[in-house]
């Protein structure tokens, strides 16, 4: 049986590990750690954009004093939201125009 060969457990790693090597030589490798850290940007910003408003929101709530209370809140999380989403779409513009993404 087949399964039973302690060899070809070695042989089919051998291959593999050939492969890994022969794709990180042509760059394949990095072009997907490359495409990875291009969508965490991506999230990031936008996360980042929707945080920073809705707290900029929350401290004009806060210092204003204003019996209109959550209104500045949520406000400028909806405007962070946009922001956030055009950001996010603007940076994907940017990341696809890249020369460096085409993989043939």
């Amino acid at each position: 049986m087949a399964g039973n060969d302690p060899n070809r457990g070695s042989s089919d790693l051998d291959d593999r590990i050939s492969d890994a090597k022969k794709r990180y030589a042509r760059g394949e490798l990095n072009a997907d750690k490359q495409a990875e850290s291009k969508g965490w940007a991506v999230a990031i910003e936008f996360v980042g954009a929707v945080l920073i408003s809705t707290f900029i929101g929350w401290s004009i709530d806060e210092y204003a004093g204003w019996d209109t209370r959550p209104w500045g809140m949520i406000v400028m999380l909806l405007l962070g939201f946009a922001a956030g989403v055009r950001r996010a779409m603007q940076t994907s513009v940017q990341f696809d125009s890249d020369p460096t993404n085409d993989k043939d």
